[in-house]
């Protein structure tokens, strides 16, 4: 109940800002309609992801968010953007760790140690 009430809540306070920049307004009772088919949509979402453990898996991944979401094209669009900058915003966090724990290592990154060697190498033989 305290759930449905969040959510019932939550739905009110994105219908009070939609009012405003839209200038409409919203009923009583279409914000309950609203509230309980999100409320129902959730929970029949919570049951496809529970059973994606079928394939033997603790762990909900994108691929699934996205099974889940193929009915609706707008949806399924906005989580793969989003999904997308997620993984590129991860790579680039991994690239500034490795390039930090390199230098930390070496001061220099493995291009740079390999030209510091080479021109080692070439002031030994002169």
């Amino acid at each position: 109940q305290r759930l449905k009430a969040a959510v019932h809540y939550t739905v009110g306070c994105l219908c009070q800002e939609v009012e405003e920049d839209k200038d409409v307004q919203f009923s009583k009772q279409s914000i309950a309609a609203i509230s309980e088919i999100t409320f129902r949509q959730c929970g029949t979402a919570g049951c496809f992801l529970i059973l994606c453990r079928h394939a033997k898996r603790t762990t909900v991944n994108t691929e699934d968010v996205k099974l889940l979401a193929r009915r609706s094209n707008s949806l399924l669009k906005y989580i793969t953007q989003k999904s997308e900058e997620l993984a590129s915003s991860n790579m680039e966090q991994k690239e500034k760790k490795k390039k930090k724990s390199s230098a930390a290592k070496g001061g220099r990154t493995p291009g740079e140690q390999e030209a510091a060697v080479t021109e080692n190498e070439d002031s030994n033989m002169a």
